[in-house]
This record gives structure tokens, C-alpha cells and sequence, in this order.
């Protein structure tokens, strides 16, 4: 028996985008929502649905960007409203508070951030709050998608009013056993006094605060000069379990039956089994209990995972042709320099122009590929780190040829994600075979199968054309070609039940989705992007963010080079010409922090840049070491070249719910950002990557992170926290080019700037899991 709360916000899931905070004001707090008390024999309650208000923040403006007026998260956290009241805050018996999260925790700490607004509004401490994510839920519709940095902005209102209506619901209980009035009484540490001293704890009042008939009731959130909780840095609640192995993810399950399995994958992308040559004998080998040809290729289970690496290269399969059959990086770029829509006819004053290409990034996560599958003729239990579990639970369902009822998916804490985990390929594969051996299944990939099978981030070009005379820029236009992204994780539904309400007209899924990303923050005239997408033969997604780090990367660049042109300093140019002070702000915050303009010598440089998304804002200054003895010095089977060497990164998010975890995003978007800039990238040969593991694609090692890094969280600027997952990704990304274009004394168009150099022997596509390595003692100095 325990105390139970639902609730949406009503007047929308979040603070309205018009209602700007006065010195010291509370913004949200200052707001009343209206709830109801359930009849049912342990507490619940739900507040009052109402209809969002539309977004005010381009009004005034003479020509507002499309993101002022609506972006991506107001579709996302429009899409979650209807179905908020279903979350449900639940107080314990022993004092503890539960909840379920619909989202999936994937090391960003949303676990952390949520049990931090409970532990703020109900009045109890953080380590008593205990969050769980939840199963697939069907009734929940758009509210269990996790993604595009909206978690923390769709669910912040909803369920501060869950633990608000539990507390206020506890302090009438503790008003009847104290005997004093509720107004009078106090809730602190989970513990409910009186004036007289006297005290009762909320575990014994979880039972009396349920109610047998459905009341109406109305609550108040907390002003934010109150907060306690909220806005102050706190450790990961799971940091320890983190740091001690106890934490648990999906491989660490232990499901009765399920066995480890692998799956044999064609050379190419996209290929299919055309045959197999020795399938009896590979289900003789030592441990292996099952082997199959599935979708995919050529399924083993075996007793251990080692015994399906070995099952895994014996099978001998003839392949039929791949989705990418003969592609090539030069391919690639050849088809989508014939999609570029064009800039139009040349200006008649002085403009700047460039093309710029950026290459397939992997979107592998430390943690493997995996999913464990248990399908029975009548039914199927599926656990997997999943951001997308209702799309999931669908396409299962109609894979096993089942009722989506009779598939049951529990979704597990994930190592990382950055959008792979949006995709559910290893559950549905694991489905698959579970389903064929008749057996449950522990399905991993091999790290060699996500490189190459997995999703990357699509190769793209940006042409860009700004028009200038004297210091003003008159236009600015961007024309970006990416190969086509994959929306089939869900968010393209969101886009389809809310189209009319979108100021895209009936734009296909990308359009839409590009529209709701991009803005132009400068000042610059008539400005213009557009979208146009080739080639579908590649398994994409986006990794912590899908066009943006592309686009704002060649905006920048092209920004510096407008600086230069027009005889200003990169920094003041951009000052002057940024559109919102919050934005100004961060820039200049990172200029001072990060020493602007100090003298550097020859072959280093700074680069400073912008990016704001979701409502919030950040700027980046790097500092980079492109001489030629940093350039060239050896580093074991890999491309050594610049050194980002130090990094500023100054972010404003209207309100940071845990600043500290604000920092790890920042810092971990830093260090994408130099990636993308300088060193990561897959090659395309011969319709496959040839990357196949860490060890040869080379995300920022230790050897090009930076010595100094300092991440400046902004004051509060606003009632309500902005997006933060993707934020700082794009704007290092373009720092680090801007601070290369200098150092050199030319313009990079190509990105990695290290793409042109194979430093690495490729692993052979057949078998496709290469040998384990033995020579690793070999490297030990």
C-alpha cells in the first residue's frame, strides 16, 4: 500500500513561453494548477488537462524565425501533454517516494534531475526518492519518447504537480493526526511538524491520505527563490551503483533460459543470406545450441559469447547484394553534389561562398548493441535500454505475428545512446530469433557489426552564400544535402498527429524536423535554408543532434569569414550581430572566461562560436595547436594532427535543474565536437565502412582532449529549464574548425579534417567478427 499521485500541468506541460520572470521572481511558482483526488484505496490523483499556449517568443519580432515561434521540443512536449496525468508519483510505507519514468536513462542522468524536482516539491530528501523507468506503455502515446533534449522541458511541470498534489494530500492526513490546521503545518526531510513540535513521518500517512470518492483540488508549485533542491549542483543518484558495478543494464539481467546469441552479418550493408554451406556443422561446435538463418543473416546461441564469436567465423554464407552495393565515399558525394538545390543567381555586391562536406560519423555506444527476447506462441517479454518502447512493443508485435498486448518490453538503463538507441533493431532482431529457436535469447553485437551495420550519422554537404556591403550582411543563404535521415523511431508520428498545428505546411518528416532545428540567430537580412536529401541505402539516425552540428559548423565558418571580410574581430562581429541578449551573453561570457584575444604563437589559434536550440544558448571558445610538432607527433595507429588545448564553454538554459549535471553534458558535447571537427568519421568502400571498432575510429582519445576545459553554467534567465543534451555539440564542432581556420591560415570544407588519412590496417568483411587481438602486451611501455 503506498500514496499514489497522477497528474498533467494544466495550461500545458511547461511554462508559458511569453512569462519572462522579474528580478527575483518565481515565474512558474507565481502559477496555480488544478488537480483531481481519485477514488481508489491507496491516493491517486490527476491534475487538470488543459490546452497549451502557444509560443510568444518571436512576437514583436518583424520577421520571427520558425523556432521562435514553435520549435521540435514544442511539438514533442505539445505531443506528451494529453497523456501527463497517466505518470504517477507513488509514497511508501517506509517513507520512500517511487517513480516510474516513461523516458530511458542512457548516462545523461535524467534519473537524477527527475527525482530532484520530487524530492523539491514533495519536501523529501533526494536519497529517499527512488526512480525506475517504465515499462513500454501503450496509453501513454507520444509521452514515452526519449529525445531531442526534451525530457527534462516536457516533464518538468507534471511532475512537480504530481509530487505537489501528494504533498498538499500528506499535509491534510498530518492535519487530522496532529489535530492542528493543514495551513500551519510544515513539510520538510519527509517529516510533517506542527508549530507545537509535533511530528509525524509520510510513510505513516501514506494509507490516510487515500481518498474513496474523486475530489477536486488545487495546488501551488514552489517559487523558485524557495528551491532547495532544484537549480543546486547534486551527484548522480546512481553513481555508485555506476562506479561499483552494481548498476544494471540489459546484458546484466539474468532472464531463466536466455543464452548468449550473435549474429553472422553480410559484408555489405543491407545484404541478405543467399545460402549456407555449413550449418549442421557449426550447430556440432562445442557450446553452440542453435543456428539459424534469420533477416539479418546467420543467428547462433551458444553457451557463452566467446562460443558464438568462434560459431560466428566458421559459417561459411554466400551473400546476396547489399542496400549500398559498390558506394563509395566519392559515390556518395557525386550523388549528393547532383541534389544540391541551388543558390540562386550570384548577388551584385561582394559575398562570400563555400562548400563544405561532412563525412558518415558512427553512432556506436560504449555499451554493445543488445536486447534479451523471451517469445513463447502467445506472448513475448523483451528488456533492452530502449528510447522508443511503444514503437518497439508495435513493430515487435507485428514481426512475431502477435496482438502488441501479448509483447511485454521492459526497458533497462543504457550506456550511452546519442540517438542509436531511438532505434530498436537488436530487440526486434532478438524477437526474431527467440521466436525461431523457440528459446529465449541474449542477443549482443559485435562492436565490428555496429560500426558497420549500425546507424550513422549521414554524410552531407552545406553550400553557403552570404552577400555583404561595407560592414552589414544583406543575406545569407544555406543549402544543406544530406544523405536521407531514418525518422521510423517515432518522432516522425508526432510530426504527422500535429501537422496542421505546424508552420511547415504538409513538409515530408526530415523538412519538417530540419525547419523545427535550425534558426539564424545573427542579424544578417534575408537569410534562407533549405533541405534536400539523396541516396536511402545507408542505416541512419542522428547522433546528439541530427542536422545541427553540420549546418551551424558551416554557418560559423563562413561567419569568421564574414568577420574577416568586413575588417572585424571574430568575437565583436559576432557580438554585434547576434538577435537576443541571452545570446550575447553566453558569447561574451565565454570571450572573457576563455581570454579572448590573447597572443598565441605561431600555428595555435582561437575559435569562437554560437549555437542556441530548445530555448537555450551556448557559446565555445577553443584554443588549438596546429604546429607541426604537435601535428606530427606519433600516436600508435591513429592520426594524431591538431590539439584542441583548451576549452570555454558558456551555456544558458533559462533554468539548469542540476547545474552539475548540466556540466558532464556540456563537457561530453565538447568532446563530440572536437570528434566531428578533427578525427571521427567512417570510410565507405565497396558498399561497407571499413571502420569495424573503437580501436580505428577514432572518437577524442586522451592524446586530443583538452588540457583545460571550464564549463560556465549562466544564472537562471528564465522559469523553466531549456534543452541541454545536444546544446554544446555543434557549437564545439564549430569553434574547433573556426580555431583550425586560423591557425593554418585556410578555411577547412572538409569534415574530419583528418578523413583524407587511412591510419589503420581494415579489418577483413569476411568473417565479419575479426579475431580477438593477442597482442596486447606487446603495447605495454
Amino acid at each position: 500500500m503506498g500514496l499514489r499521485r497522477k497528474a498533467t500541468a494544466a495550461d500545458g506541460a511547461g511554462v508559458g513561453r511569453g512569462e519572462e520572470p522579474g528580478p527575483g521572481g518565481g515565474g512558474v511558482g507565481r502559477r496555480r494548477f488544478l488537480g483531481f483526488v481519485l477514488a481508489a484505496p491507496t491516493l491517486l490523483t490527476a491534475a487538470e488537462l488543459g490546452t497549451a499556449a502557444p509560443a510568444a517568443a518571436g512576437a514583436g519580432t518583424a520577421s520571427p524565425e520558425i523556432t521562435d515561434l514553435v520549435d521540435l521540443n514544442d511539438v514533442m512536449t505539445t505531443a506528451a501533454l494529453a497523456t501527463s496525468h497517466l505518470v504517477t508519483v507513488e509514497v511508501h510505507e517506509d517513507g520512500t517516494v517511487s517513480f516510474a519514468l516513461p523516458r530511458a536513462e542512457v548516462g545523461q542522468g535524467i534519473t537524477t534531475s527527475t527525482a530532484m524536482l520530487i524530492a523539491e516539491e514533495l519536501g523529501v530528501p533526494l536519497e529517499r526518492v527512488r526512480i525506475t523507468l517504465a515499462d513500454a506503455r501503450p496509453e501513454l502515446v507520444f509521452n514515452q519518447l526519449t529525445g531531442a533534449s526534451n525530457t527534462t522541458i516536457s516533464t518538468y511541470t507534471p511532475i512537480r504537480v504530481a509530487a505537489a498534489v501528494a504533498r498538499e494530500r500528506l499535509l491534510r492526513a498530518a492535519a487530522a493526526v496532529l489535530g492542528s490546521p493543514a495551513g500551519e503545518l510544515s513539510l520538510k526531510a519527509g517529516v510533517v511538524t506542527d508549530r507545537a513540535g509535533g511530528s509525524v513521518g509520510i510513510g505513516a500517512l501514506a494509507k490516510k491520505a487515500a481518498s474513496v470518492t474523486v475530489r477536486r483540488v488545487a495546488v501551488e508549485l514552489k517559487e523558485r527563490d524557495r528551491f532547495t533542491v532544484i537549480g543546486r549542483p547534486h551527484n548522480r543518484i546512481d553513481a555508485l551503483a555506476a562506479v561499483t558495478g552494481r548498476k544494471k543494464f540489459a546484458m546484466d539481467l539474468d532472464v531463466p533460459g536466455a543464452l548468449p546469441t550473435m549474429v553472422c552479418r553480410a559484408p555489405t550493408l543491407g545484404g541478405r543470406v543467399g545460402s549456407v554451406a555449413n550449418l549442421d556443422q557449426v550447430r556440432a561446435m562445442a557450446g553452440v545450441t542453435d543456428a539459424g538463418v534469420v533477416s539479418t543473416g546467420v543467428a547462433v546461441r551458444a553457451r557463452t559469447f566467446g562460443q558464438c564469436i568462434e560459431a560466428v567465423r566458421a559459417l561459411r554464407v554466400s551473400w546476396k547484394p547489399g542496400t549500398a552495393e559498390g558506394a563509395s565515399d566519392e559515390s556518395v558525394l557525386k550523388e549528393l553534389r547532383a541534389a544540391e538545390l541551388p543558390l540562386g543567381l550570384p548577388p551584385l555586391t561582394k559575398s562570400v561562398e563555400a562548400r563544405f562536406t561532412f563525412h558518415f560519423r558512427g553512432n556506436s555506444a560504449l555499451e554493445p548493441n543488445c536486447a534479451i527476447a523471451d517469445v513463447r506462441p502467445h506472448g513475448a517479454e523483451i528488456w533492452s535500454a530502449l528510447k522508443a518502447p511503444i514503437v518497439a512493443q508495435q513493430a515487435i508485435a507485428a514481426r512475431l505475428g502477435l496482438a502488441p498486448g501479448a509483447v511485454r518490453v521492459h526497458v533497462t538503463e543504457g550506456g550511452g545512446s546519442f540517438g542509436r538507441k531511438l532505434f530498436f533493431d537488436a530487440a526486434l532482431e532478438a524477437a526474431e530469433i527467440s521466436q525461431e529457436f523457440g528459446k529465449p535469447v541474449k542477443l549482443m553485437w559485435h562492436r565490428a557489426d555496429d560500426a558497420r551495420h549500425g546507424r550513422a550519422h549521414p554524410m552531407a554537404t552545406s553550400r553557403v552564400r552570404a552577400a555583404y556591403a561595407g560592414g552589414t550582411v544583406l543575406s545569407f543563404q544555406q543549402r544543406h544535402t544530406s544523405v536521407a535521415t531514418d525518422f521510423g523511431h517515432g518522432l516522425g508520428e508526432v510530426f504527422t498527429a500535429l501537422a496542421a498545428k505546424l508552420p511547415v505546411g504538409d513538409a515530408a518528416f526530415s523538412q519538417t524536423f530540419f525547419h523545427l532545428t535550425q534558426s539564424m540567430p545573427y542579424a544578417f537580412g534575408v537569410h534562407s535554408r533549405l533541405l534536400s536529401e539523396s541516396g536511402k541505402g545507408f542505416n541512419t539516425g542522428s547522433m546528439r543532434g541530427v542536422y545541427s552540428p553540420d549546418v551551424v559548423c558551416a554557418r560559423e565558418l563562413i561567419v569568421d569569414q564574414l568577420a574577416a571580410r568586413t575588417g572585424k574581430d571574430p568575437f565583436g562581429f559576432r557580438r554585434e550581430v547576434l538577435r537576443d541578449a541571452r545570446a550575447r551573453a553566453v558569447l561574451e561570457k565565454a570571450a572573457d572566461v576563455g581570454g579572448w584575444g590573447r597572443r598565441l604563437p605561431d600555428g595555435m589559434a582561437q575559435g569562437i562560436a554560437f549555437h542556441g536550440e530548445y530555448r537555450a544558448a551556448s557559446a565555445v571558445l577553443v584554443e588549438i595547436d596546429c604546429r607541426p610538432e604537435t601535428v606530427g607527433r606519433p600516436v600508435r595507429d591513429g592520426v594524431s594532427g591538431p590539439r584542441v588545448t583548451k576549452a570555454v564553454v558558456a551555456v544558458d538554459v533559462g533554468l539548469a535543474v542540476n547545474p552539475r549535471g548540466l556540466e558532464a553534458q556540456m563537457t561530453g558535447g565538447v568532446m563530440d565536437g572536437i570528434a566531428q571537427a578533427l578525427t571521427s568519421s567512417l570510410h565507405v568502400r565497396e558498399g561497407h565502412f571499413l571502420e569495424a571498432s573503437w580501436d580505428n575510429y577514432f572518437y577524442t582519445r586522451q592524446w586530443n582532449t583538452p588540457l583545460e576545459l571550464k564549463v560556465v553554467v549562466m544564472p537562471p534567465t528564465t522559469g523553466e529549464p531549456g534543452g541541454a543534451g545536444e546544446l554544446a555539440v555543434a557549437a564545439s564542432m564549430a569553434a574547433v574548425a573556426c580555431a583550425y581556420g586560423r591557425a593554418t591560415g585556410s578555411m577547412p570544407t572538409r569534415f574530419p579534417v583528418n578523413h583524407g588519412t587511412l591510419s589503420f590496417v581494415p579489418k577483413p568483411t569476411v568473417p565479419p567478427v575479426p579475431a580477438s587481438p593477442t597482442d596486447g602486451l606487446d603495447h605495454v611501455r
